[in-house]
């Protein structure tokens, strides 16, 4: 598979967007952070250490093991992307935002379905990363594990007996493990139920982020929530404790949606129409107004208010629409304006509508 595939194509495994509560949950993530022993930690490492690192990684992906339970990964540097590359990672959940823009020599390795994404000489030398559509928190976790642990046999990851595998940053100590869902709560913000929600994440070790991670906003009432707590806790413990809340949001995601439709149905068939008509007929459109009027269109298709359109096509969008994405298609720079433009055109070619 060239290049140009992975940043013309939509071929990542969440975009499917099927399985387990997939009319709330988006993505299921578990993220590994392992350090290799022979190095210093990745602040310190000079550009040839960087080289040694990514080498040491890409030769035992490259291993019979790895190749027959996985296939054969890809490795691209990042360093021989251009900035607009880069950021398409980013969009599609590939890499993340500080990973595109980190100095010194990095890569990522990806598996055939961008499923498996192998961040190296991130924050720390790797970071295992699995992203799966809907709610599979637990099979994400065991594909990661079986990765880890054909890397291990090779790689002698930093470990210690007493605290567990050892991390740039003291929060990823212990199991290294941060586990994430991404859930769509339109319901739970419309009845104004979500802020008290959330805030209470915190008293059960978990967190709440934006869309593409720490340090980003919450869009289109899409919330990823995730471990705090990596040190004393096993892995299972933290995905159990994780997957046990998560299905608590889900029944009061569904439980804010029925009221919705039993006491405002009147009202919430006019939000949802009044966005698809917005997003239907639009000539001009920013990414956030877009991002939003997505989620009420989400919304209308997960309550079967809206029966024409797969739901599959909104995930897409969440990549086609952003700024990386749109500017590579165009094999061009574009000022806000034309992106502005050019989204919109996007948007109601995939939308298609047919019922109107």
């Amino acid at each position: 598979m060239d290049n140009d595939d992975l940043f013309a194509g939509t071929k990542c495994k969440w975009i499917e967007g099927s399985g387990p509560y997939a009319d709330i949950v988006i993505t299921s993530r578990v993220r590994l952070a392992r350090n290799l022993e022979a190095f210093p930690f990745p602040q310190a490492l000079t550009e040839v250490q960087q080289k040694e690192v990514v080498r040491a990684i890409a030769q035992t992906l490259d291993s019979s093991a790895v190749k027959n339970k996985f296939g054969k990964f890809r490795l691209i540097v990042l360093n021989e992307l251009t900035a607009i590359e880069r950021q398409i990672l980013v969009e599609k959940h590939l890499i993340s935002p500080e990973h595109a823009e980190l100095k010194g020599y990095r890569a990522v390795a990806l598996d055939k379905e961008e499923m498996i994404s192998l961040m190296i000489n991130e924050e720390d030398h790797l970071r295992i990363q699995v992203l799966l559509p809907a709610l599979q928190i637990h099979e994400s976790w065991r594909k990661a594990n079986e990765i880890d642990d054909l890397l291990e046999k090779n790689l002698n990851f930093c470990f210690s007996e007493t605290k567990g595998y050892l991390t740039s940053c003291p929060t990823n100590v212990g199991t290294g493990l941060r586990a994430s869902v991404m859930l769509h709560l339109p319901g739970l913000v419309i009845t104004k139920q979500a802020n008290r929600i959330l805030s209470a994440l915190s008293q059960v070790g978990l967190t709440v982020r934006g869309l593409y991670g720490e340090g980003t906003e919450a869009a289109g009432n899409m919330f990823q929530i995730s471990n705090q707590i990596t040190l004393g806790r096993t892995e299972e413990e933290i995905l159990q404790n994780l997957s046990s809340v998560i299905k608590q949001i889900v029944d009061q995601e569904r439980s804010a949606r029925e009221l919705l439709l039993k006491e405002a149905r009147s009202k919430l068939e006019d939000r949802v129409y009044r966005a698809f008509g917005a997003l239907a007929h639009a000539r001009i459109i920013s990414s956030q107004e877009a991002i939003s009027l997505l989620s009420e269109v989400r919304l209308g298709i997960d309550l079967k208010i809206i029966k024409n359109i797969d739901a599959r096509i909104l995930n897409e969008l969440l990549v086609t629409i952003q700024p990386a994405y749109m500017q590579k298609l165009e094999g061009r720079k574009m000022s806000p304006s034309d992106r502005d433009k050019k989204r919109a055109s996007i948007i109601r070619e995939k939308l298609n509508v047919k019922f109107l």
